[in-house]
């Protein structure tokens, strides 16, 4: 037996008695992936966890991920496999700069990409996905000037779709503002029947040439829909192991860097490994602990959120 397949039944046995569910990013490495109960986006991930009745989440993912999973499940014990898999996203947005700023435009209202600190969450009127961005921004009234946070890319693209201007903090992934112009258009050039899906953190320069833009399982769902049989994906190559399930049979090629490299992966995501996984799950640690004042605050944007696209606000634990 592999070492691999050792450490994926410890993982089974553990979870049974911890009574836990896995939660796995589509970024995380495709091993981790496959001993995951849900592979998604980081809130779809957080939304399923609350509706389970475990009574611990390994969330194998970033910082961020695990602490809005602790916000939508503030009972449960959920813990990160490794507490150093930060968020080039949430990097940029410090909390102190960010309230500072935010103070110079008090009459705005603040929506905030999922992809935050709950610092910066507790500071926002609305928090957002990359599948809901355009919904939340066409329903806050057309008279209202709206501060966009953290990613200026993802903002750009929403002040073109929804024609709304928007004050943007200028934050951003650093993989998906690597992707190459040059490199999509030579892969356009070898493979001409492809289509191109990006998600919205990239910037404009590879957006204006994508057949669909949209978040983590959109792209998923794009690829399996579309009648094309090849696709050129701009975002994070975990993505690959999702695609390969989802749409047997249909090729897939990733976009290269600005660099010149295939080093497409985000160095936060890769830092969790299957063994600390399982060793999250033996030591119940690294485990996220939020002051329950601060819970509420960050709670309480994604709740508006809920309240702005579904008109509820879905049960907490």
């Amino acid at each position: 037996m592999s070492v691999a397949l050792d450490i994926e039944t410890e993982i089974e046995s553990l979870k049974k008695a911890r009574k836990a569910v896995i939660l796995a990013h589509y970024y995380q490495d495709s091993e981790i992936q496959d001993v995951a109960d849900f592979v998604g986006d980081s809130l779809q991930l957080s939304r399923q966890a609350a509706k389970t009745d475990a009574e611990v989440i390994v969330f194998a993912g970033v910082l961020f991920m695990a602490e809005t999973a602790k916000m939508l499940s503030p009972r449960k014990k959920v813990v990160l496999p490794d507490m150093k898999a930060g968020c080039s996203l949430v990097d940029s947005c410090p909390p102190e700069l960010f309230r500072r700023w935010r103070e110079k435009y008090a009459d705005h209202v603040v929506v905030t990409y999922v992809n935050s600190s709950a610092e910066v969450k507790a500071l926002s009127d609305y928090t957002c996905t990359s599948s809901n961005a355009e919904a939340v921004i066409n329903a806050i009234p057309r008279e209202k000037p709206i501060i966009f946070a953290p990613d200026r890319n993802l903002g750009a693209w929403l002040a073109k779709k929804t024609g709304r201007p928007l004050r943007l903090w200028q934050g951003a992934c650093i993989v998906h503002e690597t992707f190459s112009e040059r490199a999509l258009l030579d892969l356009k050039m070898r493979h001409p029947a492809a289509a191109v899906l990006a998600h919205p953190e990239c910037e404009e320069a590879v957006l204006r040439h994508a057949d669909y833009v949209g978040s983590t399982s959109g792209i998923v769902a794009a690829a399996k829909k579309r009648p094309e049989t090849e696709f050129i994906i701009a975002t994070e190559a975990g993505i690959l192991h999702p695609l390969h399930l989802e749409a047997p049979g249909k090729t897939f090629h990733t976009l290269a860097t600005k660099a010149g490299c295939a080093c497409n992966e985000c160095p936060f995501m890769k830092r969790n490994t299957l063994e600390k996984v399982r060793d999250c799950l033996r030591d119940l640690s690294p485990e996220i602990d939020l002051d329950p004042e601060l819970l509420q605050r960050a709670r309480r944007p994604i709740e508006a959120m809920f309240e702005l696209t579904e008109g509820k606000v879905p049960h907490h634990d």
